[in-house]
């Protein structure tokens, strides 16, 4: 079984944000090597941060930013549940986390992931059973 990796909404993000070239090539590096992989998690929560971000701070055409969510479909995509959501809500409390963090958190350790590629953690925290990674560090 190939170890899983939860992608979070910021490397997906930089991939397509042409501000930051060093975290731009970076991203997209990880994000190739995770598809060659075949290993690669994210969230409906997931999608939908980041319609909002590149179409609202990056200014991407609706239109553009539905064709590239198309190709998110290669990745296993977990459907937020009621359970998670209160789950979600109990690591918040416990760990002192953001709600939104917090199901992050919960989407990973659901599909088993063993890692979560964010910068909105520290890095190197092992929450619920996954490990915390800031790729750009």
């Amino acid at each position: 079984m190939k170890d899983k990796v939860f992608i979070d909404t910021n490397l997906l993000i930089y991939s397509i944000d042409p501000r930051n070239k060093a975290k731009q090539k970076k991203a997209r590096q990880l994000l190739k090597d995770i598809i060659v992989g075949d290993v690669g998690v994210i969230s409906t929560q997931v999608i939908e941060e980041f319609f909002v971000v590149a179409t609202k701070k990056l200014g991407i055409s609706h239109e553009l930013v539905k064709e590239i969510i198309t190709g998110f479909e290669r990745f296993e995509v977990v459907q937020i549940t009621v359970e998670m959501i209160k789950h979600a809500i109990d690591v918040s409390v416990l760990y002192k986390l953001s709600f939104w963090d917090s199901l992050i958190i919960v989407s990973a350790e659901s599909s088993k992931c063993i890692s979560l590629l964010t910068e909105d953690l520290n890095s190197s925290q092992v929450i619920k059973g996954v490990t915390v990674v800031n790729p750009f560090v």
